[in-house]
């Protein structure tokens, strides 16, 4: 590439952490870094770095300690690819804010619930007490399957005291973000930028509803100062 690492990860991290498109990304590189570059090629720069991003959060969050975590919420929401609607299934911990994993779907059906919920046990164990979801049927069996040791509530109402406020939030901002590009064009993009987003919100992008840290970090996720300097990872 003809320009550093730096600039790359800045660009990257204007378009991750802001609602920016590739177009405004290009403009604020230039007036803030005086490097001019095209939006065609800060697009390639994401299409590139996707798959390392991806790599890198999953040998990271191997050493996530979840062991205390209470609640694990579950949620899906709707998307567009290339004009048809799509279900994007999210596992988020409560207590980290931490996105545990995501799946794309065509469909919102059992089977979506079951993949997720599925990689979440895989992964990272289960929940001390509760697994959290809407009334929608397709969590309750794969929620009594891999998570036998934790009550399933679903929620009926934004009231109510035990809710999904927390993944509706998280929500927001993905569909905040989501709504600049109008879209996706393919399922793969979608798949590469979603998990891209989920990096930087994971990784990157400090929350104030977390005193300034990022999930990981209050997740006990450990990276050396190398590997912080390097991807611009949050202290």
């Amino acid at each position: 590439m003809r320009h550093p690492l730096y600039i790359v990860l800045c660009a990257l991290s204007y378009y991750f952490c802001a609602n920016s498109t590739t177009r405004k990304v290009a403009q604020t590189l230039y007036m803030v870094h005086q490097v001019k570059i095209s939006h065609v090629t800060i697009s390639k720069w994401i299409k590139r770095f996707a798959p390392v991003f991806r790599k890198i959060s999953a040998d990271l969050l191997l050493g996530a300690n979840l062991c205390d975590s209470d609640e694990w919420h579950f949620d899906e929401t709707y998307i567009k690819i290339a004009g048809e609607n799509y279900y994007l299934w999210i596992a988020f911990d409560a207590e980290t804010r931490l996105v545990l994993d995501f799946h794309l779907s065509p469909y919102r059906d059992s089977d979506s619930a079951h993949t997720l919920l599925a990689n979440c046990r895989r992964y990272f164990g289960q929940p001390q007490s509760a697994v959290i979801s809407d009334r929608y049927y397709a969590y309750q069996e794969p929620a009594s399957l891999f998570f036998p040791n934790a009550k399933h509530i679903r929620v009926e109402d934004f009231d109510d005291l035990i809710n999904n406020n927390v993944l509706e939030a998280f929500n927001g901002q993905f569909k905040a973000w989501y709504k600049p590009k109008r879209g996706f064009n393919s399922f793969e993009s979608a798949n590469r930028l979603i998990a891209t987003y989920i990096f930087f919100y994971n990784f990157i992008r400090p929350h104030s509803s977390l005193n300034g840290l990022t999930p990981a970090q209050v997740a006990g996720v450990e990276y050396s100062d190398k590997e912080r300097l390097f991807w611009l990872l949050v202290v």
